[in-house]
């Protein structure tokens, strides 16, 4: 069956191979007993093995006694926004940016928070001890799976209701939708507030999530939107959490970049308590600098959208994010939503009537910046990998001040991440490459 492991994500694994159906069933069983929720929402993105896992991660709630309303093919911010809006846990299958034969299992509270970590703890225990658990429900203490029709619905008219009745009329915006979870709701959401809508990647056959395009892929979004003359493009990730944005000439404007034009427009409306943002350590020195130009404090934090909401959770902040568009605004959401933060940057522009081109020039004065991600057999030994250690520690001392060297495993996928700041872009690349060959020697590259 396999172990119950969160990451910092939820579940992860190849489908079928580490995250079988056997498991999700477990966790299923497991999530209902710890939560102890009589209903659950349960949705998932596009990919090929959406739902099997859904399915049987349902039959595993169900089989403790919790009613599912399954909501379908839905945005992760959906479920966390619906699970609110109901007062339910919530739970979807997704591995959002991954590849589209990985997948995974991510819960929701029933206040649309990501869980904390001694429940998700208490949950993977649980999955060992199933079999010696309370008897079973029987008869019509068995849960209930019903198909929830007005799901989608809902969440678009929660989406669009933060506008409090502003409009988008006119503007010409194309969607890429990463052949993922907003190609069932991102168009209806915009078209509703009037804007004049194109999409591209909106024809998910299990296979194509995320497959050269969306947040990750941006450059045909480019090209789309500077050959249909549109004011601006938006391109989600397979679950829709993250956002990455074009303006009128195809330039690409990352979460650091978003990040700094929302704080500045917040900040101006009296919207930014105690002037700051929060942003993690992976932000380019760029956004630091150019926020204490403007009086702005960026609050850091380590990588990772829990990591993130703690910090706006503790000290009262309405803004944060990464660099890779996952950007949350904690007075209108408990998540970050990438259907949400381009219904906000379209409506700032349309309240500005300026570009993005125009908003955005000369706002960021970037520091050379690399970032790579190492295949290894496992990530989970780079903490004791001395000689990789030595070899950060040569390239700091070479690199002085402004350089800087973030290396970590990630939580998703078997990668180590490398991040190179140097005062050119030749340095950090020569510094990347040899940190990421000191990876590879003492972890091991897959098949080599």
């Amino acid at each position: 069956m396999g172990r119950a492991r969160f990451g910092t994500d939820g579940v992860r694994g190849v489908a079928n191979v580490e995250l079988t159906a056997e498991l999700a069933l477990a966790l299923g069983r497991a999530a209902a007993r710890v939560l102890g929720a009589p209903g659950f929402l349960v949705g998932r993105d596009t990919r090929r093995s959406g739902p099997l896992l859904q399915s049987a991660f349902s039959a595993g709630l169900a089989a403790e006694g919790a009613d599912v309303a399954d909501v379908g093919v839905l945005p992760t911010p959906a479920l966390a926004w619906l699970a609110r809006d109901r007062a339910r846990p919530a739970a979807v299958v997704s591995a959002s940016h991954n590849p589209f034969e990985d997948n995974g299992i991510k819960l929701f509270s029933a206040q649309g928070t990501k869980l904390p970590v001694e429940v998700e703890a208490a949950i993977e225990a649980e999955v060992e001890r199933l079999d010696r658990g309370p008897a079973r429900p029987r008869g019509a203490q068995v849960g209930a799976i019903a198909f929830d029709d007005r799901a989608a619905e809902d969440y678009r008219r929660g989406v669009v209701s933060v506008l409090r009745g502003r409009r988008l009329d006119g503007l010409h915006v194309v969607l890429d939708c990463a052949n993922g979870a907003a190609s069932v709701v991102a168009r209806r959401v915009f078209e509703s507030l009037g804007a004049r809508v194109d999409t591209i990647f909106d024809q998910p056959d299990g296979t194509n999530i995320n497959d050269g395009c969306g947040s990750t892929h941006p450059e045909a979004l480019s090209l789309a939107v500077v050959e249909r003359k549109a004011a601006l493009g938006l391109a989600f990730d397979g679950d829709a959490d993250r956002l990455v944005a074009v303006d009128h000439r195809g330039a690409i404007a990352d979460g650091d970049t978003l990040l700094a034009l929302f704080a500045i427009d917040l900040s101006d409306r009296d919207l930014l308590p105690g002037s700051s943002l929060v942003a993690t350590v992976m932000s380019n020195l760029g956004l630091r600098l150019a926020m204490s130009a403007r009086n702005i404090e960026v609050v850091e934090t380590p990588v990772g959208d829990r990591a993130v909401l703690e910090a706006l959770e503790s000290g009262g902040f309405n803004l944060g994010g990464e660099q890779s568009g996952h950007i949350v605004f904690r007075h209108l959401a408990t998540t970050g939503d990438g259907i949400l933060t381009g219904l906000l940057l379209a409506d700032l522009l349309v309240r500005s009537g300026a570009s993005l081109a125009a908003r955005t020039n000369g706002l960021i004065e970037r520091v050379p910046q690399v970032l790579r991600n190492v295949a290894v057999l496992d990530p989970g030994r780079l903490d004791d990998a001395a000689g990789v250690w030595q070899t950060v520690r040569e390239v700091e001392r070479s690199l002085g001040t402004p350089g800087r060297v973030l290396l970590r495993a990630s939580g998703t996928e078997p990668v180590v991440r490398v991040m190179v700041e140097a005062r050119d872009a030749s340095a950090a690349e020569s510094a990347v490459a040899r940190i990421c060959a000191a990876v590879e020697e003492a972890l091991g590259a897959p098949g080599g």
